[in-house]
């Protein structure tokens, strides 16, 4: 692998972000060229004459679009708007801005809240459009979607040279734990910590906790999106997974034990369970690219809490 990024120059949008700083440890692990991860203070890519001008003056050879605006459930229902508009605009003028750069790959990862609300489990790539996203997730999951229909236009039309990936849900140290944005992983681990160190006889989940969901340790999925980016080159998207789903229930109460939270679970039933069940078939990823999931759940979850616990204020402070 090391020698197909020696000399390449790769520009990792979101590269400072949680996926994007696994992937950039890893590409610079394998004696990637140069690796170029452009700040939205610097450089507001959603503005396509800005995302043009920048990628012709930094020229690379491969482009990661990574940069986004995401939140878990609150953050959906909240800013739905900003959520669409923002993503939209980023992945257009990424893509387009690559293709005008003559970037030789541009790896797209979008997600898989794409996918329709009740898609059969596992989720496969050919259901994606066979219904409406579920509704929390509906904006940012069509905006993101639209990028795969972006690259499929251009590689037609252009001959661009653009692959479409959607990993599950990502967990792992470095995460986001502000209840702002935070997903479902890091939100149980903060109300478990806090409600130990208060020696709390409780807590309230939202939910009914019959939703499942399935998780993909951060590293695997930046060795996966590694992995494509240099072996992959199909028009068709690409689920990175783990091949292990969970429901929320048995979630929490294995969080509540790797944390010691030894008192209740309550569930408030009154707020949304989000789609009801995810779990991804990642079979085109290990048959195109070799990729397949290789940290187990329980320890990936100890390498987190241990993160949080020993960085609390860096883990809570990022609002991106």
């Amino acid at each position: 692998m090391a020698s197909f990024w020696r000399d390449t120059t790769t520009l990792v949008t979101g590269g400072a972000g949680f996926l994007g700083s696994a992937i950039v440890e890893r590409l610079a692990a394998l004696d990637c060229g140069d690796i170029v991860v452009p700040r939205s203070t610097d450089h507001d890519l959603r503005n396509g004459d800005v995302a043009t001008e920048y990628f012709a003056s930094v020229k690379p050879d491969v482009v990661i679009h990574l940069a986004a605006r995401v939140g878990g459930i609150g953050a959906n229902q909240a800013r739905p708007a900003e959520l669409y508009l923002d993503n939209l605009l980023l992945g257009t003028s990424v893509i387009e801005a690559a293709r005008l750069a003559e970037v030789a790959k541009t790896v797209v990862v979008g997600t898989i809240c794409s996918y329709p609300k009740f898609t059969p489990v596992p989720f496969r790539e050919e259901s994606l459009w066979t219904g409406f996203p579920e509704e929390t997730n509906a904006p940012y999951g069509i905006a993101k979607l639209a990028q795969l229909v972006h690259l499929q236009a251009n590689r037609d039309q252009y001959g661009q040279r653009g692959v479409y990936l959607m990993p599950t849900n990502l967990y792992g140290p470095g995460d986001k734990f502000h209840p702002d944005v935070s997903h479902v992983i890091p939100a149980l681990i903060k109300k478990c910590v806090e409600a130990r160190n208060a020696g709390a006889e409780s807590i309230s989940v939202w939910g009914s906790g019959s939703a499942s969901r399935e998780f993909l340790y951060v590293d695997d999925a930046a060795r996966g999106v590694v992995a494509a980016a240099e072996h992959y080159d199909g028009p068709e998207p690409v689920n990175l997974g783990a091949n292990d789903e969970i429901a929320i229930k048995a979630l929490v109460e294995l969080i509540a034990n790797l944390v010691g939270f030894s008192g209740h679970i309550e569930w408030d039933s009154t707020r949304p369970d989000g789609q009801p069940r995810r779990c991804v078939d990642a079979s085109r990823a290990h048959e195109a690219f070799g990729f397949t999931a290789e940290t187990s759940f329980v320890d990936g979850l100890r390498r987190t809490i241990d993160w949080y616990e020993a960085n609390p204020a860096q883990a809570e402070s990022a609002l991106i």
